[in-house]
């Protein structure tokens, strides 16, 4: 799934492609996609004659800003943006296309139908669900170490179980957790409250470091991610843990693990990371 520095990728390279750009029409092949409003109807109509002015992100979530609405956009597993001439062809997993006067087309495509879209009038956008209950951005000055410290204290979950929580902070995924937990040298299943001040301190800003270096190279290219403008991530390339079970430790050469916490596969290295 692509975390926040993949949508921040995402949100940059569609801003430049469809900002100022009218809506003409839009088709809908896939209407479980449209979560909000219920009728597929009322979404296309409601855009119609609607121009892009902005792309914003929160979180995992993508937001593309109207004159009157917002459109709320989760991409999920494999959710893509493209934009394409009238003319070209396209397959059986784009599900929703939205048709521009100037004869081209922003497509969505999903190969496993997982992605979301919720229209809301601008404004209303934060108070509904999903973006009513997310936690503050990483980069946000609400992030702070106090605030992390007052989280992790609450609950008895496993550290990692608990930063994958979108409602203690949004944007952190599986990539990103391995990442911050490596480089904080805190092994993911240690007990959320059991973690030190000292340790919280380092945990924070590694959380914050590791986000702003991915977001700098473009993402990380996992399995079929890919920008708005088909081009791929480079921070795999810079990944200590996540991934590469068996390999060397980059800083103390013992081979690295992986574990299940939580239900979702989890790379750590043993000696870097003791429980």
């Amino acid at each position: 799934m692509p975390e926040l520095p993949e949508v921040e990728t995402v949100r940059k390279t569609l801003k430049n492609l469809v900002l100022h750009k009218e809506i003409k029409d839009v088709s809908v092949y896939w209407p479980k996609i449209i979560k909000n409003p219920g009728e597929i109807e009322q979404f296309a109509d409601a855009l119609k004659g609607e121009s892009i002015l902005d792309v914003g992100r929160r979180g995992k979530f993508l937001i593309l800003y109207t004159e009157h609405y917002a459109l709320v956009s989760h991409l999920r597993m494999e959710g893509k943006y493209g934009l394409y001439p009238k003319e070209v062809p396209f397959d059986k997993h784009t599900h929703v296309i939205f048709q521009f006067t100037d004869e081209t087309e922003l497509r969505y495509r999903d190969v496993r139908k997982f992605g979301t879209m919720h229209l809301y009038k601008k404004g209303e956008e934060f108070l509904q669900p999903p973006l009513l209950e997310l936690g503050p951005e990483p980069f946000d000055e609400t992030f702070t170490k106090d605030y992390l410290s007052r989280m992790l204290k609450k609950t008895t979950r496993k550290v990692k179980s608990a930063l994958l929580d979108q409602k203690v902070l949004v944007g952190l995924g599986n990539i990103y957790v391995d990442e911050a937990l490596f480089r904080a040298g805190i092994h993911p299943e240690r007990i959320a409250n059991s973690l030190t001040e000292e340790e919280v301190m380092i945990l924070h800003q590694e959380i914050i470091d590791t986000l702003s270096e991915a977001v700098k190279k473009g993402g990380s290219t996992i399995r079929s991610y890919v920008n708005s403008q088909g081009e791929i991530g480079m921070f795999q390339l810079e990944l200590f843990a996540y991934g590469r079970k068996g390999e060397a430790c980059k800083r103390c050469g013992t081979p690295l693990e992986k574990i299940t916490v939580g239900g979702r596969g989890t790379h750590f290295c043993p000696n870097c990371q003791k429980i």
